[in-house]
C-alpha cells in the first residue's frame, strides 16, 4: 500500500513524464540496430554501416541492440535524472516504512472499521498493541473521513454504533476509549468473526 496509488505517486513526482524507463531512455539516446527481411536474398540481414561507428549497448532482456550517438552531456543529463528518481524512491520507502505504516500499512479507504483482537496479549503487550493503535489513529485516520473500533470480547465491545466522522475530537475520543478498555475480557472461539461481521455489517465501510 501508498500514501497515494503508485501511479498518481509517479505522476506527482513527475516520474512518468520523464522517461527514465531503460527503453525510452535508449530511444532518446541512439537508435535501434536493425534486421529486416530481404526478398531477393530470401533471408534477414543487418545493416553493417554502423558497425565501429557509434558504442553498441544489447539488453539483455531480449537480444536488442542499439547504436548510442549521444553527446556526454545528455548522458550526463540522464544520469543526474536517474539519481534524482532513485532518491525520491528512497524517501518513499523510508517512509512507508516508519511509525505507524510499519506495521499497518498504508490505509488508503475513507470508511474503515479497526476490529481490536489482543487475544491473551500480557499486560506490556496490551499496551503495546494500544500504542500503536493509538499511533495509527493520531497519523492516518485522522487522515480519512470516517472510521470505528470494535473489539472483539463476548459481549462486543463498540466505540460508536456506527462509523463515525474524523475530527481531531472523534480520534482523540477514540484514543481516550482505546486506553479505558481493560486488559482481559471474556472472549467465546466465535468472537472474532461476530466481530468481523458486526464491522461489515456496515454498509459505508469500504475496509
Amino acid at each position: 500500500q501508498s500514501l497515494v496509488s503508485s501511479s498518481k505517486w509517479l505522476q506527482h513526482y513527475g516520474l512518468k513524464s520523464n522517461k527514465l524507463s531503460l527503453s525510452q531512455i535508449l530511444s532518446q539516446i541512439g537508435f535501434q540496430h536493425r534486421k529486416d527481411y530481404v526478398t531477393t536474398l530470401g533471408k534477414p540481414v543487418t545493416s553493417r554501416y554502423a558497425d565501429g561507428l557509434f558504442p553498441q549497448y544489447k539488453r539483455a532482456q531480449d537480444g536488442t541492440v542499439y547504436n548510442l550517438t549521444a553527446k556526454k552531456e545528455l548522458i550526463l543529463h540522464f544520469v543526474d535524472c536517474l539519481i534524482g528518481a532513485i532518491e525520491l524512491y528512497k524517501q518513499r520507502m523510508e517512509w512507508l516504512t516508519s511509525e505507524s505504516r510499519q506495521i499497518f500499512g498504508v490505509i488508503q479507504e475513507q470508511c474503515v472499521v479497526i476490529v481490536l483482537d489482543f487475544g491473551t496479549a500480557a499486560p506490556t503487550e496490551f499496551d503495546l498493541c494500544r500504542d500503536a493503535l493509538s499511533m495509527v489513529l493520531v497519523e492516518q485516520v485522522i487522515q480519512i473521513s470516517r472510521f470505528n473500533l470494535i473489539r472483539v470480547a463476548q459481549d462486543l465491545m463498540k466505540w460508536r454504533q456506527k462509523c463515525t466522522p474524523v475530527s481531531e475530537h472523534t480520534v482523540k475520543s477514540a484514543v481516550t476509549w482505546l486506553w479505558k478498555l481493560d486488559h482481559m475480557t471474556a472472549v467465546s472461539h466465535t468472537s472474532s468473526a461476530e466481530a468481523l461481521l458486526e464491522a461489515m455489517g456496515d454498509e459505508a465501510v469500504s475496509s
